[in-house]
């Protein structure tokens, strides 16, 4: 049985548009990754922006009482001795003493890794959104293509991609 030109091309747009939803499958789940990374850093920052600010109020002269934190929301009273000197987890489980002034520009250092981060995966987020946009309205254009030619009895008018991102 051959195909004629219509049937072809009928089958040529709903290959393309199959081909279309699976690339967009995999942007839809690239970019909830990405979302998930975002969630990560912001915590991250914030854990670094509250750690900058605690080290900048302890005093290098003075006892400083501060409450710790043992978990699940239990704290203990405690005096903190003058700091001149903290540990800083520097990565893969490594702690090193630092001088305070180290450690803060450390913590400063990370503050701006950390928002650099944040603006990379804002930008892919929004190439990938752009990117599925595209591919929604290249969907929503073949499938007009192929109900108002009769592009064969397979329409895939439900399979037409919607994305809010």
């Amino acid at each position: 049985m051959t195909m004629n030109s219509g049937d072809r091309n009928a089958h040529a747009m709903e290959q393309t548009v199959n081909d279309l939803l699976q690339e967009s499958k995999l942007l839809e789940a690239y970019y909830n990754d990405i979302v998930s990374k975002e969630s990560v850093l912001h915590r991250l920052y914030e854990e670094s922006h509250n750690s900058y600010e605690g080290l900048l109020s302890l005093s290098q002269e003075v006892e400083t009482n501060s409450l710790v934190p043992l978990g699940i929301g239990v704290y203990v009273k405690s005096a903190i001795y003058p700091v001149d000197r903290v540990l800083v987890n520097i990565g893969a489980g490594v702690v090193v003493e630092k001088k305070k002034d180290d450690a803060i520009n450390f913590i400063e250092q990370r503050i701006k890794e950390f928002e650099l981060a944040t603006k990379q995966l804002s930008s892919q987020k929004q190439q990938i959104s752009h990117r599925m946009t595209e591919i929604q309205n290249a969907v929503n254009s073949y499938v007009g293509q192929m109900q108002k030619g009769g592009g064969g009895s397979h329409s895939h008018s439900r399979d037409s991609v919607s994305h809010s991102h």
